[in-house]
């Protein structure tokens, strides 16, 4: 389990974005964390990630105290993060990059059973560089095959629908649901989309800079589409964008 404790962050001018916030993540679970723009949920994510350090409060991961761990320990733990905009690598291949983040050298038949997971197929792939050349549709499915590769424990994924045509964002979403299908960690999605809302197990609203409500998806799903819930939390534009 992931638990976050009286967590707060300032950005460097002193703009108080989260303020005590406290959260737990419950294992094996697909949850998604959605509220307003400017809310705190990507500071959130990348705080979980260890990419920024938190002002105040604790972070656990199976009871284990990670405050202090930075980016690599944090990795090296089973925490994966996935961007907004996946980075590329000119002269990588995507067979050497799935291979680093599995840390094993790999077969190609091992190849194709990541790779087709997220629809892609390994012969048209696996000599490709991770450059300009790939579409953004294909870079996220990339990017998902190493986390696949990696096995974490907990992985976070930012807004994965950003900068996909609505083809790629459609594929994306079958690949969303076949990990949830067998999921051995816990995957937490930053998302407006209602089509992620939809196939989490739980929701998280983040607001202000705090927890504003979570509960299971089937209720929480009612509360962001009733019109009273989506004026207290979140237009209904950004609920389904």
């Amino acid at each position: 389990m992931l638990k976050l404790e009286n967590i707060s962050w300032n950005t460097p001018n002193g703009v108080e974005v989260l303020k005590g916030l406290d959260l737990e993540v419950p294992d094996s679970k697909l949850v998604v964390i959605t509220g307003p723009n400017g809310g705190g949920k990507t500071t959130l994510a990348k705080i979980i990630a260890g990419i920024y350090k938190q002002d105040s409060g604790r972070i656990l991961l199976d009871d284990i105290d990670i405050t202090e761990k930075n980016i690599t320990e944090r990795a090296k733990l089973g925490i994966s993060f996935a961007f907004q905009q996946p980075v590329r690598f000119k002269g990588i291949t995507v067979k050497k990059l799935v291979e680093l983040a599995s840390g094993n050298k790999m077969n190609d038949g091992d190849l194709c059973d990541i790779l087709s997971k997220v629809g892609l197929c390994a012969r048209e792939y696996i000599n490709r560089e991770v450059d300009s050349t790939l579409s953004g549709g294909e870079i996220k499915r990339i990017e998902i095959a190493t986390v696949l590769a990696r096995k974490t424990k907990v992985t976070v994924f930012d807004e994965p629908e950003a900068g996909i045509d609505l083809w790629s964002f459609s594929s994306l979403i079958n690949v969303f649901k076949e990990m949830r299908k067998d999921l051995k960690g816990t995957m937490i999605i930053i998302s407006h989309q209602e089509r992620i809302l939809s196939i989490a197990d739980e929701i998280v609203i983040v607001a202000d800079g705090k927890i504003k409500s979570k509960g299971p998806a089937e209720t929480m799903m009612k509360e962001l589409l009733n019109e009273k819930g989506i004026s207290n939390v979140c237009s209904k534009q950004e609920v389904l964008l």
